[in-house]
Order: C-alpha cells, then sequence, then structure tokens
C-alpha cells in the first residue's frame, strides 16, 4: 500500500473496481492464439474487429519463417543499445529499405512507436521554439512534447484555420515544428496534409507526420500519408510504426540525412534504449518485401472497408467522419460503450472501446477496425451481432 498522498492519490481511482463491479471491465483481456481475424478467449470463437493488423500479416507463414531463422543466426536479443553494441547488419538494411519506401535520404529505427515519436520530439526543438499538435494527436506525440524544452500549441482537429491563427501570432525568427497523425487512430480521418504543407511553407515550419496507421493502408505501394498526397518533398519526417500493418515491433523515423545522423546521437529513446530484437528486425524486412510486391492485400483492406462501411451506414451507425479502415462508432455514453463491448464479446465480436478522458464522454465510441483477411461473412455476422446489441442497448441512432 502506498504511503501519504501518494496513497490518498491512489485509493481515489476506483473506475476500473466499479467496473468489474458491474461486469463491465473490458481492458487486458487475454487473448490464447495469433492475433488474427478470429482469436481464442476463455476457449472460445471470437471474432477480431478490433486489431491494428489491417493486411492480415501477423500471421503469414514467410514472416513467420523469417523471425525464426533471425533467432537462429542472431539470437534473441542485441543486449545493448544501438548507440554501442547493438547495431546489426539488418538494422542498417532496414533502414535503408525504409527510407527508399518513404522517399526519404535516411532513417534510424526505434524499439517501438512511441519511442519513436518521443525520440525526434524532446531533443529538436529548444526552448525558444514552439510544436504545434493537432489536438487529436497521438499520446506519444504528446509525451514527446512534454519532453522538449519548446513551447508546446494545440490546434483544433483537422482545423487548418484555427493551425493559421496559431502560427501567425509566433515570432517569425522562432523555428518551429508542426507535427500531426497521419490517419488519426480513433477517428479514422486523414490529415489536410495538402493545406497543412501550404501554411507550413508560409510560415517556415517543419512538418513530421505520424504515420502508424497510414502505413501498408494509403498512398503507393502503402507509403503512407506524404506518399497518399504526392508531397514527400513537403513533409521534413516522416514516423511509422511496425506493430500495425508490418505485422512485427518497432517503429522509424525518415528523413533528411543531417536530421537523421543528429538523432543518432541525440534521441536518448535511441541512444539509451535497447535495438529491436533479430526477430523484430526480420518480420518486418519480410512484411515490408510483401507489402511492397503483393498490392492484393491493401486491394482486399480497402474492398472490405467499402463492404463494412456502406453495411454500418445502411444499418443507421454513426460512424463520424472516418476516411480509413479504422470505423469509429459513436455511442456518445460511456456506461453504455463498455456495455455494448461486453455484450459483443459475449456473443463474440471483438471490439475495443475508446471513452473519456480519451475522447469526451459524449464522443465514446467502439473502433471497429478492418482487416484485408477478413471475409465478408465475417463482417456479416458482427453486423448483425451489433446491430443487436445496440438496440438492446438503445443506442439512438439505431432505436
Amino acid at each position: 500500500m502506498s504511503k501519504g498522498k501518494l496513497g490518498e492519490k491512489i485509493s481515489q481511482f476506483k473506475i476500473v473496481e466499479e467496473l468489474k463491479a458491474k461486469g463491465l471491465y473490458a481492458y487486458f483481456r487475454p487473448i490464447q492464439s495469433k492475433q488474427d481475424t478470429e482469436v481464442k478467449i476463455d476457449g472460445r470463437r471470437v471474432l477480431m474487429f478490433g486489431s491494428n493488423s489491417y493486411l492480415g500479416l501477423t500471421t503469414d507463414t514467410r514472416i513467420i519463417k523469417a523471425a525464426q531463422d533471425a533467432l537462429e543466426k542472431y539470437g534473441t536479443g542485441c543486449a545493448g543499445s544501438r548507440f554501442l553494441n547493438g547495431t546489426l547488419d539488418i538494422h542498417v538494411e532496414l533502414e535503408e529499405k525504409l527510407s527508399a519506401y518513404v522517399g526519404k535520404e535516411a532513417a534510424i529505427l526505434f524499439s517501438t512507436g512511441f519511442q519513436s515519436n518521443l525520440g525526434p520530439l524532446s531533443c529538436l526543438m529548444g526552448r525558444n521554439d514552439y510544436i504545434l499538435l493537432d489536438e487529436r494527436d497521438h499520446a506519444s506525440i504528446i509525451d514527446g512534447s512534454r519532453l522538449s524544452f519548446a513551447k508546446v500549441i494545440k490546434y483544433a482537429h483537422n482545423n487548418m484555420d484555427d493551425l493559421r491563427a496559431k502560427l501567425s501570432r509566433l515570432p517569425e525568427d522562432s523555428a518551429k515544428l508542426i507535427c500531426t497523425d497521419g490517419i488519426f487512430s480513433m477517428e479514422g480521418d486523414i490529415v489536410n496534409l495538402p493545406e497543412l504543407t501550404a501554411i507550413a511553407n508560409e510560415f517556415d515550419a517543419a512538418v513530421m507526420v505520424d504515420d502508424a496507421h497510414s502505413l501498408g493502408v494509403i498512398g503507393e505501394k502503402g507509403a503512407g500519408t506524404a506518399s497518399h498526397f504526392g508531397l514527400n518533398n513537403d513533409v521534413d519526417l516522416i514516423m511509422g510504426t511496425f506493430s500495425k500493418s508490418l505485422a512485427s515491433l518497432g517503429g522509424f523515423v525518415a528523413g533528411d540525412a543531417d536530421v537523421i545522423d543528429f538523432l543518432k546521437h541525440n534521441a536518448r529513446s535511441v541512444m539509451f534504449s535497447a535495438s529491436m530484437t533479430p526477430a523484430s528486425v526480420a518480420s518486418t524486412l519480410k512484411a515490408l518485401e510483401i507489402i511492397q510486391t503483393e498490392p492484393e492485400h491493401i486491394e482486399r483492406l480497402w474492398k472490405n472497408t467499402a463492404y463494412a462501411k456502406a453495411q454500418l451506414l445502411d444499418h443507421g451507425f454513426d460512424l463520424g467522419a472516418t476516411e480509413s479502415p479504422i470505423l469509429p462508432i459513436f455511442i456518445r455514453s460511456n456506461e453504455k460503450t463498455f456495455w455494448v463491448t461486453k455484450m459483443l464479446q459475449d456473443d463474440g465480436v471483438f471490439v475495443n472501446p475508446v471513452v473519456s478522458p480519451a475522447v469526451p464522454a459524449e464522443e465514446s465510441l467502439i473502433r471497429f477496425s478492418l482487416m484485408a483477411t477478413h471475409t465478408y461473412d465475417q463482417i456479416d455476422e458482427a453486423i448483425e451481432k451489433m446491430v443487436k446489441v445496440f438496440k438492446q442497448a438503445e443506442v439512438e441512432t439505431l432505436i
């Protein structure tokens, strides 16, 4: 038991206890199988519509074989940071292939996607500089900015007028960095990158795009948001993760060679963190090869997205402004969101609840995400069950 004021603070954290008492706790659910379109929970078959494996490659036997081969050759870990003893030849190979993929001069790997935002944002900008964030940016962007000595300013979600207004009030001679998600992880909409980069050029601001949910989804051969809009030269830094379409774990930042060299020697989440495991690197290399040579995976993802979106809208679900395989289904009540999540799992459908403080209570939702490997029959089954549960919960859009 924690003592003093810390103990008081911990004792006031009641939400988990309350949700468990109601049978509505929906986090840390143990899965007993591979991350596929169907998983096993408590020994039961459950349709998985809460995964970020957009291309369904986590079970691809070629990727599994690549990881196994790397384990045999390199062992289970690198026993150090990239900065010192933890750089393997396959780390360098992956960096070269990633930078070419997203159209940049160089790239640096990080051990997780979270660290990929933490490192650059915490070290690139100084005391007299400014970082401008979309209010719906990922938590790793927010935390990386907090670690910086720069002043952090948020602008309204995807609102370019607000971004322009806030930039216009900053000193002309200050360094400015705009950091935004490419595809927003909860809302599913895409950043207005053409207007954002035009504003950035007007105010001499650098641009960093978090492509965690964009790689393997949009752009030429899935190369991300800048590629999608044809704006590679207008985006200074491209960040991406491997835990989604690339079926592994880790992340990277790509940009001009001199910027990447600076990050290699200043970003603490590179210098003082153990490097990506050999199996993770090999998995990512193979997944990247598959994405670039087999366009049918992305094509199937978008066919599934169009099919599911049309069905959901026909049934009267509120999907907000999504433009991606992330389909936010708004419930607009925290309690109902937890209840719907629990009832759907009991009925064999896994979705993720998104409630306050992650979003305002009136914007609470379940996050329904598509994979290329879902079948139409699986989508139909999930939607049929959602219609039933939403009506039981008396969610207004379906009453």
